[in-house]
């Protein structure tokens, strides 16, 4: 990414600034950032432009490759930082993030950009490690959060959600109205680095040509000025079919692509059922545009995310990907997820997501690496590589071979003749071992090319290919890098392990080469100005060339696994290239000393391509010497050991005091119109109902319906009796998407009263205790799912026809928030959360001294306090892990008054993660446990668990 162009004194005061207007009422604000933009106005801006090859900034192209992040997934600012890092050394060059509307938002007009929220420090940060930023602020964005990020008092607004009508219009145009401001003062045209501004997402049925309009009027009225996108998905309505024109076309128009579907049940056995993922044209007036590309899945069938993270794993990315790059020439992709994160309070939507949103993505919920993370940098890498010729390639002549199990597709840029060549099965599906001799003229020559595909597999070749100083023929194997390091060229290919390799390089007159000590069997011949090189990709091969009118070569001939092992950075002296480190973040020069921060998981040995001949690791100094490579070889420390404690001083208490008869809820509100808990403000988390109706004594049964979503459930005590709990309602529609009437009995309850229990003439309760699992999405655009109750929606007694009177209370305060810095996703309205049990200062001395274990029905907490002291400057990810039980039985957990999940006996997450920042990883910590109990149940006690250690990392 290009940096601000500044002075010291410039940056404070833009940043100065910037921060006063972002926090000043709309009025002064405004006034505060055009001074802001003024300032910008002194400085270098940049220019974003496109073509239908690809976006440009000042006239250079560019080949963005993003990976999707949800800040309000990761509720600790500072390991943003980590991620988006990870991102970069993985070669991403961007970022895409959704702004969650109802994260910002707790009632109409009021908006929260602090704490966990601070969008200003996001951006600040993805502009500090260099990444792009691709801003989704929707107004919806799906993302399978509660109520597709659309806040839940939206329902309390007259109009249909994602069209023209006014009540949403004014709704959307004030959201917008907030967060624009912070995403054009980021905009890489004023210095920043948000380059694109996605309108909307996946606008698919009901569609609204006019809403659309007015979508990219406003951006553009809030001071907008890079392209802006949409991304298409499922058959989108007929105002899609041109993108270049009409009412709501957008400047780049984008595609989203899921082939591999959501079945993580089989992992190896569907492969494309949605289809073959290329990504199409839609214009002729800008570039093909991957927007939203399947990089993992939900776990839909609850399996376990790391069946999806099979399902989408290497041998899909290597076919997909690649697939997609030739067969299409994109050259904007952007994949979700990078990272996935966490649920978070109540967070999820109601349907196939719990409170993990790991995703099966690369990168996992407490932030490890993982195979899908290596083939991202091998295939990044060489798109960083090859951005030149890449960015601007149209159809060629492919290649000719015999084998009809095989099939090649080609591109070529028209201006360096570089080919890229495609190498893949004919059968997507098909998981032979086929080989075959390709017949390939290039510029500068025709070349037979012995090739391989064994299993699921792809590659990308090139031909014609000016490699820094060397040209590139043909070969066989896949570039992941190349780098002018110390006045000569490094090039890192690689190949699948046992596998044969042959590589051309030109020269004017016959070179040295001289083969150094390693695996691989390298052969080297020379004729008629072609140097070629047969081995077999096994370990690592090095192979040193000099002479023959072109600078020196080293070239590395790895396999797939040994090429992952190397990692990228620039320097202000060059580019660096590092193998041994677990994660190398960054790399700068002091001086002569080349100075990594990088993270390591275990001693070890490091090998650095760079300048300088000395080095340094996260500011220490390692002694290193030189190879025969002509790099710096060394050792680096690994971190230190790391514990946690058991988990014990257990305190517990029972809580429910709604259910009791006696218990007095003058202070709530009265249900006087309908009992949907969105109408009076409680949108999140557990409602209690408290119904008054005089007996009759005849009374036998009890007969409720509730709305929960799924897995969500309800209890019903009568005079503080427990009578028994049932699954609320999914939805209220016949079927996902359809508009037929609301299903009458969505989720029916019926319980026996005991004889006895209400006397004629007596006051009588009835309390119901209702989990909300988060609100519909609107997938669909209509009103009757987006704005499906939740709560309590029918309650009757058989015997009795006196009228029941009631009073409703979820969260304290409701949509007027007690507690803004954990926001509205955090608490519902159980008794502990309104009275602060989950709080750190809560005082829990007079509570019962016992671990957790025996419940019965209803609600009871746990409390502990545990301390830390794990080990400075090293990340040791912990999370909270739950054996499996007995019984139906659900937890809530909080951590330091945070609440981090939602624990259901018998699903398949055990473990939560426990994100450092609202953590004290050196300190002290409280545990609390709300334990929701539908009968009596037995819970074992939860421990605390490492996920991994590493020296190194970032703060929180």
């Amino acid at each position: 990414m290009r940096r601000r162009s500044r002075t010291m004194l410039a940056l404070a005061a833009a940043l100065a600034l910037i921060s006063t207007a972002l926090h000043a009422p709309p009025a002064k604000a405004s006034n505060q950032l055009h001074q802001v933009h003024q300032l910008h106005q002194v400085h270098q801006v940049h220019q974003v432009t496109y073509d239908k090859y690809s976006l440009k900034i000042d006239g250079k192209r560019v080949l963005l490759r993003a990976g999707e992040f949800h800040y309000f997934r990761l509720p600790s600012p500072g390991l943003w930082r980590d991620v988006l890092e990870k991102y970069k050394a993985e070669g991403f060059n961007a970022v895409s993030i959704y702004f969650h509307w109802g994260y910002h938002s707790p009632k109409p007009g009021v908006y929260d950009f602090t704490g966990v929220r601070d969008v200003d420090r996001l951006l600040r940060t993805a502009e500090e490690v260099g990444l792009y930023v691709i801003a989704r602020p929707g107004p919806y964005i799906n993302a399978e959060t509660t109520g597709g990020g659309l806040p839940a008092w939206l329902k309390n607004v007259p109009g249909r959600a994602r069209s023209s009508d006014p009540g949403y219009t004014a709704a959307y145009q004030d959201w917008l109205g907030h967060i624009d401001p912070y995403l054009a003062e980021h905009q890489v045209t004023r210095g920043g680095s948000v380059v694109l501004y996605n309108a909307e997402n996946e606008y698919a049925a009901n569609t609204d040509r006019q809403y659309m309009a007015d979508l990219q009027a406003k951006a553009r009225a809030d001071g907008i000025d890079v392209p802006i996108t949409h991304n298409q998905c499922c058959d989108a309505a007929s105002w899609t079919t041109d993108w270049s024109t009409g009412l709501g076309a957008v400047d780049i128009a984008g595609v989203d692509d899921y082939p591999q579907s959501f079945e993580c049940r089989e992992p190896d056995t569907p492969w494309g059922p949605w289809g073959e993922g290329v990504t199409e044209r839609l214009s002729d007036k800008s570039p093909v545009f991957a927007a939203e590309y399947q990089a993992g899945s939900i776990d839909a069938q609850g399996v376990g995310f790391d069946k999806c993270r099979q399902l989408t794993g290497v041998k899909y990315m290597k076919y997909f990907y690649k697939n997609n790059l030739i067969q299409s020439g994109a050259t904007l992709f952007s994949y979700y997820m990078g990272f996935g994160g966490t649920n978070w309070g109540w967070l999820p939507q109601p349907n196939d997501v719990g409170t993990s949103y790991d995703y099966g993505s690369q990168i996992t919920e407490n932030r490890q690496l993982t195979d899908k993370y290596d083939e991202f940098k091998r295939q990044n890498y060489f798109l960083g590589a090859a951005a030149g010729p890449l960015t601007e390639t149209d159809p060629a002549t492919a290649p000719a071979h015999d084998n009809s199990a095989l099939q090649t597709v080609a591109r070529a840029n028209p201006s360096s003749g570089t080919q890229f060549v495609l190498l893949r099965h004919t059968d997507r599906a098909a998981t032979t071992d086929d080989s075959t001799t390709l017949d390939w003229t290039t510029r500068d020559g025709r070349y037979t090319l012995p090739v391989r595909l064994n299993g699921r597999d792809a590659k990308v070749l090139v031909g014609g290919y000016d490699m820094g100083g060397q040209r590139l023929a043909v070969s066989s194997s896949e570039i992941m890098t190349h780098a002018e390091i110390g006045g000569r060229d490094v090039a890192l290919l690689y190949g699948r392990d046992g596998e044969a390799g042959r590589t051309v390089l030109r020269y004017s007159g016959a070179p040295t080469v001289k083969v150094l000590p390693g695996d691989g069997g390298v052969r080297a011949s020379y004729a008629n100005g072609d140097l070629t090189l047969d081995y077999t990709h096994r370990g690592l091969a090095r192979v040193q060339i000099s002479g023959g009118g072109r600078r020196p070569l080293l070239l590395l001939l790895g396999t797939d696994e040994e090429a992952a092992k190397f990692w990228r950075a620039d320097t202000s002296a060059g580019p660096v290239l590092v193998r041994g480190t677990s994660l190398l973040r960054s790399a700068q020069m002091r001086g002569g000393t080349l100075d990594l921060r990088a993270d390591t998981a275990a001693a070890g040995d490091i090998e650095v391509f760079g300048p300088g001949r000395k080095v340094a690791v996260n500011d220490t100094a390692i002694p290193v010497h030189g190879t025969a490579s002509g790099s710096l070889a060394g050792r680096v420390p690994g971190p230190r050991p790391a514990t946690v404690p058991a988990l014990t001083g257990w305190r517990t208490h029972s809580e429910a005091p709604e259910a009791a008869t006696a218990f007095d809820d003058s202070s709530w509100t009265v249900a006087d119109h309908t009992t949907h808990a969105d109408d009076y403000g409680f949108h999140n988390g557990h409602v209690w109902y408290r119904g008054r109706f005089t007996a009759t004594g005849a009374e036998t049964t009890v007969k409720t319906n509730a709305i929960t979503g799924k897995n969500g459930i309800y209890q019903v005590w009568l005079n503080g009796r427990y009578l028994g709990s049932a699954a609320g309602g999914v939805q209220a529609d016949a079927g996902e998407g359809t508009t037929t009437p609301p299903n009458p009995d969505p989720g029916p309850g019926s319980f026996s009263i005991p004889s006895g229990l209400l006397k004629k003439g007596e006051p009588a309760v009835l309390s119901v205790l209702v989990e909300n699992m988060g609100h519909n999405d609107d997938w669909t655009a209509e009103e009757i799912r987006h704005k499906q109750p939740r709560g309590l929606v029918g309650a009757s007694i058989t015997g009795s026809a006196g009228q029941i009177s009631w009073r409703i209370q979820g969260a304290k305060g409701g949509e007027d928030l007690t507690d803004k810095a954990r926001g509205p996703f955090n608490n519902g309205g159980l008794y502990g959360e309104r009275t602060g049990w989950h709080l750190p200062g809560f005082g829990d001395g007079g509570w019962k001294a016992s671990a957790p274990g025996s419940v019965t029905p209803g609600v009871n907490w746990y409390r502990t306090a545990f301390g830390l002291n794990l080990p400075k400057k090293q990340d040791v990810p912990l999370t909270l892990h739950f054996a499996k039980g007995d019984g139906k039985y659900r937890v809530l957990l909080f951590v330091n008054g945070w609440n981090l999940g939602q624990y259901i006996n018998g699903e398949v997450q055990q473990d939560f993660a426990l994100p450092a920042g609202l953590l004290k990883e050196r300190g002290r910590n409280t545990l609390a446990l709300a334990v929701v109990a539908e009968n009596d149940a037995k819970l074992s006690p939860p421990s605390l668990r490492i996920v991994a250690n590493h020296l190194g990392g970032v703060s929180p």
